[in-house]
């Protein structure tokens, strides 16, 4: 029972992972400000939209959480998982939320991903 709660414990923190991961990315994007920094009267002063920032928490947050999947697995495990998966839920959101194109080869591309993380997890 114990083992079974702390696998479910570690797909619930690759969740999270990649839906800060992705939010981040698509909200930095939709807040369109990398952020700026001046210096004026010798006050340095950095601006950032709330959007964009709301992004950059996101992001940061996924980083942390990242530390601690790579201690719970194994990084030639979880490194090509979670970035994999994360590479297509991008793509999807940016379609959704951008509306941005795919191209054929991105297509591809994402198939092979999707592919490549199903050979990786059958259970030899």
């Amino acid at each position: 029972m114990e083992k079974r709660r702390k696998e479910i414990m570690q797909i619930v923190l690759i969740i999270i992972y990649l839906i800060l991961t992705v939010s981040g990315l698509i909200l930095m994007k939709k807040g369109g400000n990398p952020g700026s920094i001046a210096f004026e009267s010798g006050n340095v002063n950095f601006g950032i939209s709330l959007v964009s920032l709301a992004g950059f928490i996101c992001y940061i947050g996924s980083f942390l959480l990242f530390t601690r999947l790579v201690v719970m697995f194994d990084l030639s495990y979880i490194m090509p998982l979670c970035t994999g998966i994360a590479q297509v839920l991008t793509l999807i959101a940016s379609k959704v939320v951008f509306k941005e194109q795919f191209s054929i080869q991105g297509i591809i591309g994402a198939s092979l991903v999707i592919f490549g993380i199903l050979v990786m997890n059958i259970k030899r």
